[in-house]
């Protein structure tokens, strides 16, 4: 029995780990890797045909965006997840395949005009229909053998609709070892979805700590708080514009949205509207519909069994076509746009952006997560300009942040969730940057007297002898320098269009201050040649 970890190890995102036992070779996880990259992954050490089959904790992308590039180098065996997971990544994974089509043919279009070789995309909506054809669900609290030897079981983690911690009892060689991955863990008191559910016992524990060293400050009425940022934008005759993850914390803000409306907390701007694009989003919200009996929790099933649907409400439009998106921005009306991506890196938020941002009446309100080297960090971090479909624009739009509707656990609730687990012989702490992971670490040893790892990536156990076999050092990854994404070159961009401007409305100018323009520019120009 061995287990190598692959990654999210000292990072957030792209959760893979590797394991050999009862003659089988599975996965547990294949994400995508998200935002800034610190450290080098190591690879996968056996082909992809070679993998028997994959245990998937919930549908983020970072933790199930790989499966599509798994298929393609030649995976064909079975993906095992939770029902509303595997309905989740049926239509998450070929939006991620689209955004590869497109980004590939975006930069391809540019290529060309210089040369260059043509860029591939990472995976294509074949490879991803393939690999979502290959998920076998299962419900919760329900094992299943996977093998002769491996017995699995899926616990609601209460992170997302669907999300579980993983339980794998494995026996070899008449030695038994449990291992329990946790997922991602749930925040508590969450709109529509259950809180976490706990673990009795594991042998193994393989954990986040996302917020690990973080508490939430959540509002002490979120509501009220979201009524607020509508009633002050709409006052100024402003919009909202919410950029917003398409599963799961879009449905909470309808959630959110559904109340205020219901309960006429805003004053002067009946019926105001609120959009929803996101063709993702839209799907996902079906889903969560049809799988409200599993996963909701009682708050939202009440509303259910009295016939309402509490992530609808009158004045919401769902739009799904391009023609309908951008009929959006001709809406004169005080409205919310909730749209995808939550972090701002692809999808139609950047095409509302681009409309909004410049707008002072308007707020831009971000409600989730924003990872180092987005755009939505950049926005949140006090950027006054940005670069959207290469034009810059002007941010004078009030930017806010709403803190505390968080799907993560923070500090607290992760050490809760870990105090439950009885007869644990060690800890191994992922799925967090590198203080947020160590912070944890040292918590449970202090809290607990814990045997905690922190593994690097390329690091290996071995699981019948409760051993470190190899631990890996870090591999940095090499930074490269984005002059597109600097502040002072984006200043620069913005001069040289003041500098057009200047040129293109000197016609008319008397010859002597076109001839001392021109010299002035000149010189500036050898000044500063290479």
């Amino acid at each position: 029995m061995k287990m190598t970890f692959i990654g999210a190890n000292h990072e957030v995102t792209g959760s893979c780990t590797y394991i050999e036992a009862c003659g089988k070779k599975f996965l547990v996880d294949f994400g995508m890797e998200q935002g800034e990259d610190s450290f080098e992954n190591a690879q996968i050490p056996v082909a992809p045909s070679d993998i028997d089959f994959v245990l998937l904790t919930h549908a983020h992308i970072d933790h199930s965006g790989m499966l599509p590039l798994l298929y393609a180098g030649g995976f064909c065996g079975e993906i095992h997840s939770t029902t509303a997971t595997a309905n989740l990544c049926s239509v998450m994974l070929r939006d991620s395949a689209h955004i590869q089509e497109f980004e590939a043919e975006w930069k391809n279009r540019k290529a060309r005009r210089r040369g260059d070789e043509e860029y591939e995309p990472l995976y294509t909506m074949e490879e991803a229909i393939g690999a979502s054809e290959l998920f076998v669900p299962h419900p919760y609290e329900t094992p299943f053998e996977v093998s002769d030897g491996i017995t699995v079981s899926f616990r609601d983690a209460g992170h997302l609709l669907g999300s579980a911690s993983v339980i794998i009892d494995l026996t070899e060689e008449n030695i038994s070892r449990r291992l329990v991955f946790s997922g991602d863990i749930g925040n508590i008191n969450q709109p529509l979805i259950r809180d976490p559910h706990y673990i009795d016992s594991a042998d193994y524990v393989i954990m986040e700590s996302t917020y690990g060293n973080r508490l939430h400050n959540r509002p002490t009425d979120y509501v009220t708080a979201l009524a607020d940022v509508l009633q002050k934008t709409f006052d100024r005759n402003g919009s909202v514009i919410i950029p917003s993850f398409a599963v799961g914390r879009t449905q909470e803000m309808l959630y959110f949205i559904r109340q205020i409306k219901d309960g006429n907390m805003i004053k002067g701007h009946d019926g105001f509207p609120v959009y929803v694009d996101s063709p993702l989003a839209n799907e996902a919200t079906d889903i969560f519909m049809n799988n409200r009996e599993s996963c909701y929790d009682e708050e939202a099933l009440s509303f259910v069994r009295r016939g309402i649907n509490p992530i609808s409400f009158d004045g919401l439009v769902r739009t799904v076509t391009s023609d309908d998106s951008i009929a959006i921005n001709s809406d004169t009306r005080c409205k919310v746009v909730i749209s995808a991506s939550g972090m701002c890196e692809a999808g139609r938020i950047k095409h509302h952006l681009k409309h909004n941002l410049w707008k002072s009446e308007n707020t831009i309100l971000f409600v989730g997560y924003q990872a180092v080297n987005t755009l939505g960090r950049s926005l949140v971090d006090g950027a006054r300009k940005v670069k959207l479909f290469g034009e810059t624009v002007h941010v004078s739009a009030e930017i806010k942040q709403l803190p505390g509707v968080s799907g993560h656990a923070d500090s607290d609730g992760l050490m809760k969730w870990a105090e439950n687990i009885s007869g644990v012989r060690k800890f191994f702490i992922n799925h967090g940057d590198s203080s947020s992971s160590e912070s944890f670490a040292d918590k449970l040893r202090e809290k607990f007297g814990a045997d905690v790892y922190v593994p690097y990536s390329g690091s290996e156990f071995d699981i019948s002898q409760g051993i470190i076999t190899r631990d890996a050092e870090p591999k940095p990854v090499a930074k490269k320098s984005h002059a597109s994404e600097n502040i002072y070159y984006t200043n620069l961009l913005s001069a040289s269009e003041r500098l057009a401007t200047l040129i293109q409305h000197s016609d008319g100018r008397t010859n002597a201050d076109m001839r001392k323009l021109a010299n002035a520019i000149n010189k500036l120009c050898d000044k500063w040649k290479l």
